[in-house]
């Protein structure tokens, strides 16, 4: 555990570090393009093997980047990379617009795939230690929830001015929202505090930061333990997400209906995210519980071909996204060196890989079943880390 020894917060600290972490985290998702740029692509005549290729190039930039861009998190500041990496995402999407083609919209997509790896393990590391040193390393979990929920609140906003913006001026007026919204994000990253002194004055630079936390994650279990918790909560519901609207429309209901029950599943997400303080308490018994319950939920919702079993997946999706706050929170607490990016960004590369094995695996299950079962039968994974995490704790009861 690396929680400080208990003592007064700075309250002052905390706030100016929070509200620049909530203005981020809300303009770094406020992207109108995210809705809409399937649509781009097919416009501008792309196949869908074409379109496919550009999410796999997407993925791999990311599986490619996250540990090196971790390990770079830890050896120089973190605040800078925080800032670089929306201004790369921002080149990308102007290219999209400016020059619409299958060239622009690849190098698009390794410029976002590298800025959103920039920013993966750098932001959660830069969080936890300036709460550690203003004395409010406990309140990360409640600040990490309020961020996550401002992010999903920024997609929603997303989803419903798309529309407006692309009738009012077409693709370009949403590539320049777009691109506005990644400068302010980069300019709102200037402004995170940052205290710690980078490795990279020792030597080695950032093969030392890598070569630190992989030891740390090799030599203590706990924190083995704590990195895989984190991709087998992540994954499978991420990789769900993207099949939601199809899930949706096997219902029967108006494709214009569809979006209003995408947006009712992320309401759901977005509170469970606000809830993420209290539920720390829970400890590993309540997590193994909370993670068996959203299966339950999932399962029963998703064959359930009703409104109200899409309810009942928004509260499973709620419990996943709780579910994956804590595993983070649980990663954080157990890290004790300075290679914090470095194993934030291990545990963000296995829930990359895992979330493209989910994919496969949708897709072989998917050429079988209906999408209702394959997102019930792809409950079965949580319910075997419910059952892993209870076995986990009964010890400690005893």
């Amino acid at each position: 555990m690396t929680l400080s020894p208990a003592r007064v917060p700075d309250t002052t600290g905390v706030r100016r570090l929070t509200a620049t972490l909530y203005g981020y985290a809300f303009l770094d998702d406020l992207v109108l393009l995210y809705p809409v740029y399937a649509l781009l692509f097919a416009d501008t005549g792309l196949s869908l093997w074409q379109i496919s290729s550009l999410f796999a190039l997407w993925s791999l930039t990311a599986v490619l980047l996250e540990v090196p861009s971790g390990a770079w998190a830890d050896a120089v500041s973190r605040r800078t990379l925080l800032w670089i990496g929306p201004l790369l995402t921002a080149v990308g999407f102007a290219l999209w617009v400016m020059v619409p083609s299958y060239g622009a919209f690849a190098l698009g997509f390794v410029l976002w795939g590298a800025g959103g790896a920039l920013g993966s393990g750098a932001l959660e590391a830069l969080v936890y230690d300036e709460l550690d040193r203003l004395g409010a390393a406990d309140r990360y979990a409640r600040v990490m929830g309020r961020a996550r929920a401002a992010r999903l609140l920024a997609t929603m906003a997303s989803v419903g001015l798309a529309g407006p913006v692309l009738a009012l001026g077409g693709y370009p007026a949403v590539g320049a929202a777009s691109v506005l919204a990644c400068l302010l994000t980069a300019a709102t990253a200037t402004r995170f505090p940052e205290h710690r002194m980078p490795s990279a004055a020792g030597d080695g630079g950032w093969a030392t930061s890598l070569r630190a936390g992989l030891a740390e994650a090799r030599d203590d279990r706990s924190v083995r333990g704590a990195l895989l918790l984190v991709p087998a909560v992540a994954a499978v519901w991420g990789a769900l997400d993207e099949y939601t609207p199809l899930l949706i429309r096997d219902l029967g209901v108006a494709d214009e209906t569809v979006p209003y029950l995408v947006l009712l599943i992320w309401a759901g997400v977005t509170a469970a995210s606000l809830l993420a303080g209290p539920a720390e308490r829970l400890g590993t018994t309540g997590l193994a519980v909370l993670l068996a319950g959203a299966a339950l939920a999932l399962a029963v919702g998703a064959v359930a071909r009703t409104p109200a079993g899409i309810a009942l997946v928004a509260l499973a999706f709620g419990g996943f996204q709780l579910a994956e706050v804590l595993a983070d929170v649980r990663l954080q607490h157990r890290i004790e060196s300075t290679g914090r990016a470095t194993l934030t960004s291990v545990a963000g590369l296995g829930t990359e890989l895992a979330t493209v094995a989910v994919f496969g695996v949708y897709a072989t299950l998917g050429t079988h079943a209906s999408h209702g079962t394959v997102f019930a039968m792809l409950a079965v994974p949580y319910l075997v880390t419910a059952v892993v995490l209870a076995a986990r704790a009964r010890p400690a009861v005893t």
